[in-house]
């Protein structure tokens, strides 16, 4: 964070000093965990029924914070006071923002792949400047101020993953921390349960262009119609990315290897380079476009942009994340969570990498669908069967519509079996796996990312003891 009195910190947050000096100055980082507590920091202590972070103010103190942005006072441990310290929070964020003129927000948000393209963005950027992004999927109402806390005068580039349960929420966000780019990805049903309606998921992503002033940019998704639609809510200036013929900044003859990796040629206003991704899944070719949009309005070069495109990797755990186990058989990871749209990519992905063996899909249950819920499973496993997946393992009775979708369709060669628990899946598959098969594991947070843990257990196992041999 920027250098800032108490004094200055209470006047941002409107909050008052309680045995604190004005004079003293916050030079350290932001932290809600005293754990992370450093020496010139601020520690923020949130009340909670079963954990106070009043209760550990006086051990951060300890530990070197100038003071506690709190609720309530903690005897001889100075305090700025605020009726709401996560409202504080975001108050504060937005000083330091204020503060930092040389500094560009880059806001993106979407229905699936947030978080990736955040991390290939921050990629990009950091290229040309200092840049500041969140850890993982960090983007709601607390995710968002602490990583705006981070930037620093140094930090050129802010890149903002906002996520939403509703509508306004986005808006919010904006007000914390206003963008000067906004990039939305897509409009799916992930979380349709909370909003309602797609035409309500709609409504709340596109708040983020709203948010623009005169003379900010808009990086918007051709491919996706509400997506590109939103170029009407918005008087900044409106950059298109896709494969539509209409995308200022383009791929075409996209191909993959053999490994589901991408290649293409990127068409731009400036001419026309390829690109090979080091990514799997043909869904990174948006992903990638959206990055370069971004990278291309900062201004990387077109030869240095193609040559930075296939040098990004994976940052988040548990997002198409590739590994070959000493058996022969490829496990794709992309178990982090799911939806209805992630999911029908990552079977893509897993169809687009079937070799000499078979390709396998563990598919776990979706959370937030709502109405939409059972439908929604049952779509998954009519894609899965369509694809010609040899073997759908669907985990959970709650999953159980995959297992009907899939089985419903008449032509299918391949085999679904609805399994009790995760354990279950893990038995199957270690007694069925042979060389040359593909294994996707896939699932909301419901403990499937244990078959993929089981998998990479069994191949360092494996790996042990061929190096004891």
């Amino acid at each position: 964070m920027i250098p800032l009195t108490l004094a200055e910190v209470a006047s941002a947050v409107g909050g008052r000093l309680a045995g604190a000096d004005p004079d003293a100055r916050v030079t350290g980082t932001v932290e809600f965990d005293s754990r992370k507590v450093a020496p010139g920091g601020l520690f923020v202590a949130f009340p909670g029924e079963r954990v106070d972070g009043h209760d550990y103010a006086a051990g951060a103190v300890d530990a070197g914070a100038v003071a506690v942005l709190g609720t309530r006072e903690v005897p001889g441990v100075p305090t700025v006071l605020v009726d709401d310290a996560l409202d504080a929070m975001g108050r504060l964020a937005r000083a330091v923002v204020d503060r930092l003129p040389g500094l560009t927000v880059i806001g993106l948000t979407g229905s699936s792949g947030k978080t990736t393209t955040k991390d290939l963005i921050a990629q990009l950027a950091v290229r040309l400047g200092p840049t500041v992004a969140p850890p993982g999927s960090f983007n709601n109402e607390l995710g968002h101020p602490y990583t705006a806390l981070q930037a620093t005068p140094e930090t050129r580039y802010l890149v903002m993953e906002k996520g939403a349960r509703g509508v306004g929420h986005v808006r919010y966000l904006c007000d914390v921390v206003p963008p000067r780019i906004s990039v939305v990805l897509n409009v799916g049903v992930a979380h349709i349960g909370e909003f309602g309606s797609v035409d309500a998921i709609a409504l709340a992503k596109g708040e983020l262009v709203e948010a623009l002033p005169a003379d900010g940019l808009a990086v918007l998704n051709a491919d996706d119609p509400r997506v590109d639609a939103m170029a009407t809510r918005t008087s900044a200036r409106v950059v298109r990315y896709g494969e539509s013929a209409r995308a200022d900044v383009r791929a075409v003859d996209v191909t993959l290897d053999g490994r589901g990796r991408p290649a293409y040629t990127l068409v731009t206003p400036e001419g026309s380079v390829p690109v090979r991704l080091g990514l799997t899944g043909r869904h990174q070719v948006s992903n990638s476009l959206a990055a370069a949009a971004v990278a291309r309005e900062l201004g990387l070069p077109l030869a240095d942009l193609a040559a930075a495109l296939g040098e990004l990797g994976l940052v988040s755990t548990r997002r198409m994340d590739v590994f070959e186990r000493p058996d022969g058989v490829t496990v794709i990871d992309d178990s982090y969570n799911a939806n209805p749209a992630s999911t029908g990519v990552a079977l893509r992905a897993l169809a687009s990498m079937r070799g000499e063996g078979r390709t396998v899909a563990v598919l776990g249950y979706m959370a937030e669908l709502g109405d939409f819920e059972r439908e929604g499973h049952q779509q998954v496993g009519r894609l899965a069967a369509e694809l010609g997946v040899d073997r759908l393992l669907v985990v959970g009775e709650p999953a159980a519509p995959i297992h009907e979708g899939a089985t419903a369709v008449g032509n299918w060669g391949g085999e679904s079996v609805l399994l009790t628990d995760q354990a279950a899946a893990v038995e199957v598959l270690r007694s069925e796996l042979r060389p040359g098969d593909v294994v996707l594991v896939k699932g909301s947070r419901y403990r499937t990312w244990e078959v993929a843990d089981a998998l990479r257990a069994d191949a360092r196992e494996a790996a042990t003891e061929g190096g004891a041999a």
